[in-house]
């Protein structure tokens, strides 16, 4: 994971510091979404601010995007390859937010449908968010 988590941040032209090296990998272990506070404890070495500005920093950089949930918090959840490959964030993909184990995930394989917005309208970002019962759950 070492090796992928310094090309990861090389390729985004990150400096390469523990606290980046350490939530990186966090993200890349991770099965789900996470929100700040999932991460604080697995980062516990790190203050909060050092974790927000390096969320912060990894957003603006197209390597993690933002997940928004029912209870109006946010969640977290690393790009897919070509993202940070590009450089430019495309998150359009649909989120899956389970009501029975509360895990959040991203489906990549299905797509945001095309939005035709109102003359007069720009649009800066789409977020789906389906609701339901994970494939885990209901086994």
């Amino acid at each position: 994971m070492g090796a992928q988590t310094e090309f990861i941040l090389k390729t985004s032209s990150l400096s390469i510091t523990s606290s980046r090296k350490k939530i990186l990998e966090i993200f890349l272990s991770a099965s789900t979404a996470l929100a700040h506070q999932d991460i604080e404890k697995l980062a516990e070495q790190y203050d909060r601010v050092t974790i927000y500005r390096t969320l912060q920093t990894f957003l603006d950089r197209g390597i993690i995007h933002t997940i928004p949930t029912t209870d109006n918090t946010i969640k977290y959840a690393l790009c897919s390859d070509d993202c940070i490959t590009s450089g430019h964030h495309h998150d359009n993909h649909v989120h899956f937010l389970c009501d029975q184990c509360g895990r959040t995930l991203c489906l990549d394989d299905v797509s945001i449908p095309a939005i035709t917005l109102p003359k007069g309208y720009s649009m800066k970002e789409i977020n789906m968010v389906v609701n339901g019962i994970c494939k885990t759950c209901m086994e």
